[in-house]
């Protein structure tokens, strides 16, 4: 059996630049994911905005269990 030495640099230098590559993007994929995110998403609106993530107390038109459910379902939120 013959080995050859320029076979297996060639795959050892493959091997090596996909590792690199793959390494580089992820790193990309992190920082951007990072940059993109706010600082804190749950912190207390300022100026005019509204935060209305609360439960309602006491609406007119209480809805059932299950009609919030079809409704969730429905638009999706």
């Amino acid at each position: 059996m013959v080995l050859s030495a320029r076979k297996w640099l060639r795959r050892t230098l493959f091997i090596i630049l996909v590792v690199l590559c793959t390494t580089i993007v992820y790193d990309g994929c992190q920082w951007l994911a990072a940059w993109l995110t706010p600082a804190d998403p749950y912190r207390v609106p300022q100026g005019q905005a509204l935060k209305v993530s609360g439960m309602a107390e006491g609406t007119a038109d209480d809805a059932t269990f299950a009609e919030r459910l079809r409704l969730f379902y429905w638009y999706g939120e």
